[in-house]
Order: C-alpha cells, then sequence, then structure tokens
C-alpha cells in the first residue's frame, strides 16, 4: 500500500492506534520541521520499542490511550490549533508520517506545502 497514499490514509483512519501520553496527561507530541506531530502506534509492541528509546523515561510505565485515527485527524489535529499531523511508529522500520495536507486533515487545519494532496 505505499505507493498508495489515499489508501493507507484510509486504513489509518479506520485504525485504532495508541498514543502515549506525557508527564502531564497530554498526548505525546513533538516539534519537528515547523509542525507538531503526535506520536501514535499501532501495536503495544512499536510503542515499547519507541520508549526503550527514550532515555528521559527510562524504567517508567508509559500511559496511553487508544484512538480511531479518524478521530486524531478530524477532531485533535484541528484542535490543537497549529499545524500538526501524525507521526505513526516512530523508532520502528517502518515509520509514517500524515502530515497536515489536504487528503488527511480538514480543510481547515491545512498547510500548504505546495505539493499536491494524497490521491
Amino acid at each position: 500500500m505505499r505507493g498508495k497514499p489515499a489508501a493507507v490514509v484510509g486504513e489509518f483512519r479506520r485504525s485504532a492506534v495508541l498514543v502515549p501520553l506525557d508527564e502531564r496527561g497530554g498526548l505525546w507530541t513533538s516539534a519537528y520541521g515547523g509542525l507538531w506531530w503526535i506520536h501514535a502506534f499501532s501495536d503495544e509492541s512499536a510503542l515499547a520499542r519507541f520508549a526503550a528509546h527514550r532515555p528521559e523515561r527510562a524504567g517508567a510505565d508509559w500511559e496511553f490511550v487508544t484512538v480511531l485515527g479518524a478521530r486524531l485527524l478530524d477532531v485533535v489535529v484541528p484542535a490543537v490549533g497549529e499545524p500538526t499531523g501524525v507521526a505513526l511508529d516512530v523508532g520502528s522500520d517502518t515509520p509514517f508520517f500524515l502530515p497536515p495536507v489536504a487528503g488527511v486533515v480538514p480543510d481547515g487545519t491545512v498547510v500548504d506545502t505546495g505539493e499536491g494532496a494524497a490521491s
């Protein structure tokens, strides 16, 4: 499916993903490239691989919430109020990024990159 962005986005939207919580109880995010990225994971083993590379939280329990991908893209991303995408399975061999572009997030949260939409 890697060559079919719309199919990948559709699959993500229908999938339940795990989103770790930060030390304040908010969704785990990071800033990169002028965007905020919400970290999401396809399963507990993917989250565990990510956690293993976070020395500042070594030995800590990682709390997470389970949420549908569609809810992240359609509700959470717009609520952030700043350009935000979703980073799936960061730290794995096959990370995938859903940037705030047309075809991925609601129109009001799209960042103009000068490139085409996912299709």
